[in-house]
C-alpha cells in the first residue's frame, strides 16, 4: 500500500505514531519493535501496531534479520526491523549534496513522459480533462477552481514537510514537464502553497488568454 491508499496526514496525526516515526527515521540502523517501544515509552504491542501502520503507508521500510550467530531451523524467527524509507533518505541526500537540479530534471522528464502517454491515449481530449486524468495517475487529487486546477494532496507530503523547497521544486518541475509532454498550452504550473494541499497549482495561461482575445 502507498500514500494514494492511506492518508499520510491521518497516519501521522496520532502522537505515539509520530514519535515512533521521528525516532525510526533518526536512526542509522534498523529498529526493532522492542527498541522503538522503549525509546518512546510505550508497550511493545502498541509500538508494533503503529510501526506496521507506518510501513503500510510507505513511511518506513521493513527488513528481517536473524539474531547474530544463529542460523538454520532452530535459530528462531527473524526479527522485524524498521528503518527510514528510501524516499526519505534520498531527499536528505539531495538536500545536503546540492543535487536539486538533477532531481528537477528527472522530475520534468518523468512528467513529460506521463504527458506524452496521456496525449497518445486521448489525442482529442480537452486540455483540462487530459491533465486531470494524467495527474490522477501520478497520485495527485486534482479539482477544478474558477482560475484553473488545484491539487488536494501532495503525494510526497511527509517529505515536503521536512524538505519544502526541494519537494515543491520537484513538484513544479514534474507538472511543467507533464504540460509540455501533453502539448497543453492553455494551463501553466505555478507555485501557490495552500495549507494541506500541494504547493503547485495550474492556472489559465496568460499567453493563451491573450491569443484568444
Amino acid at each position: 500500500m502507498g500514500v494514494t491508499e492511506i492518508s499520510v496526514i491521518a497516519v501521522l496525526d496520532d502522537p505515539v505514531r509520530r514519535r515512533l516515526y521521528d525516532y525510526v527515521t533518526a536512526q542509522d540502523h534498523g529498529v526493532s519493535r522492542s527498541e522503538a517501544a522503549q525509546a518512546v515509552g510505550v508497550q511493545r504491542t502498541l509500538a508494533a501496531f503503529h510501526l506496521d501502520r507506518l510501513a503500510e503507508a510507505g513511511l518506513v521500510e521493513v527488513t528481517f534479520r536473524r539474531p547474530a550467530g544463529r542460523s538454520g531451523p532452530g535459530a528462531g524467527r527473524p526479527a522485524k526491523l524498521y528503518r527510514r524509507s528510501a524516499a526519505e533518505l534520498l531527499a536528505e541526500v539531495v538536500d545536503v549534496t546540492g543535487a536539486e537540479p538533477e532531481l528537477q530534471r528527472s522530475a520534468r522528464s518523468r512528467g513529460a513522459a506521463a504527458g506524452r502517454a496521456a496525449r497518445r491515449q486521448a489525442p482529442d481530449a480537452p486540455d483540462a480533462d487530459l491533465v486531470v486524468g494524467a495527474l490522477s495517475a501520478q497520485g495527485y487529487q486534482p479539482y477544478q477552481e474558477e482560475a484553473g486546477l488545484r491539487l488536494r494532496n501532495c503525494p510526497f507530503h511527509v517529505l515536503a514537510s521536512r524538505h519544502p523547497p526541494l519537494i515543491c521544486g520537484m513538484n513544479l518541475a514534474l507538472l511543467e514537464g507533464l504540460l509540455e509532454g501533453a502539448a497543453v498550452t492553455s494551463l501553466e504550473a505555478r507555485l501557490d502553497p495552500r495549507p494541506e494541499e500541494c504547493c503547485v497549482t495550474l492556472r489559465g495561461c496568460r499567453d493563451s488568454k491573450n491569443n484568444d482575445d
